[in-house]
């Protein structure tokens, strides 16, 4: 049973946005979206978050309402004249991968800087945004105790050293499985992960969507599967709903040892099968501590042997 002794703020940075999502399911135009958004959402059920992101003034007042309800400080969101970031997609059948039929970043060539009252934060996200932006948000905090990272293939094709010169600063980084060869060159994905860590990073972390995910740190392997689910709504920010579960998990945790993120890794898992039932940010938002619990003890007995 999850029994939080010491909740730490987390502190993520990253986008918030207002997106279109088709797929074989229906569709959603102009719902609340963004990597900031799924990971602060999900990790707000284990701790207080502090965002750092921009929206343009069409942003709706309800959905910085459903941040404010959520134990999610918002001082660090910057309201900018103009529109805010936009990603209309569209997802096959198999719902693997998405079609990104447009992308307009609008504010989000803005970026703000972290609050100085955001700079003693103790665990640190910084969710898919550029490099750059990523390695300027880790200057302005003090002394992190735990720094996790995700990316993308945009930035792994466009500003290469920029990453690398990142990866060196992080703890903890989270990929999906094509962006893990991406960034090696090397198609065996166990071969891929230790070649990420001579990269910096003491912990890689792989998300390989329905077939679970993959975890590397302290020299060791750890795989655990994706919950099972009899259908998938829209998957859209499933890997930043794990990160916030998995790193809102290690906010309750007195001491981080290799035994509790393993155990962040199955929560991660878990809070990821509830985004990925419904458009947007609608399942995310209705669950509990509780129901999390229940699916983390499935989990166990699923994989108990």
């Amino acid at each position: 049973m999850l029994t939080p002794l010491k909740r730490k703020s987390i502190l993520v940075v990253g986008s918030v946005a207002l997106d279109t999502v088709e797929t074989p399911r229906g569709k959603a135009t102009r719902v609340l979206g963004g990597s900031a958004t799924y990971f602060a959402l999900a990790a707000s059920l284990f701790a207080p978050v502090r965002m750092v992101s921009v929206v343009g003034e069409d942003f709706p007042r309800r959905y910085l309402n459903k941040f404010r309800q959520r134990r999610i400080d918002t001082a660090g969101m910057k309201v900018l004249p103009g529109r805010t970031f936009s990603w209309h997609g569209r997802y096959r059948e198999n719902m693997n991968e998405a079609e990104t039929i447009s992308v307009c970043q609008n504010v989000l060539r803005h970026f703000p800087g972290v609050p100085a009252h955001y700079s003693d934060s103790r665990l640190v996200f910084l969710a898919n945004t550029d490099p750059i932006t990523q390695r300027k948000t880790l200057k302005s905090v003090q002394a992190p105790s735990l720094v996790a990272c995700d990316t993308m293939n945009l930035w792994i094709r466009t500003q290469p050293a920029a990453l690398k010169k990142l990866l060196r600063e992080v703890d903890i980084l989270l990929v999906n499985d094509a962006e893990a060869r991406m960034l090696t060159g090397r198609n065996n994905l166990p071969s891929a992960v230790w070649a990420l860590l001579e990269h910096g990073p003491k912990t890689v972390i792989v998300k390989k969507g329905e077939h679970g995910v993959f975890l590397c740190t302290g020299g060791e392997l750890f795989a655990v599967p994706a919950y099972p689910l009899h259908q998938v709504v829209d998957p859209t920010g499933a890997g930043d709903s794990f990160a916030g579960g998995f790193l809102g998990y290690l906010a309750c945790c007195r001491k981080i040892t290799p035994r509790q993120v393993r155990r962040a890794v199955v929560y991660g898992a878990v809070v990821a099968s509830f985004t990925v039932e419904d458009f947007s940010t609608r399942r995310l938002e209705k669950i509990s501590l509780p129901e999390v619990e229940k699916r983390f003890q499935e989990m166990k007995r699923m994989v108990r042997f």
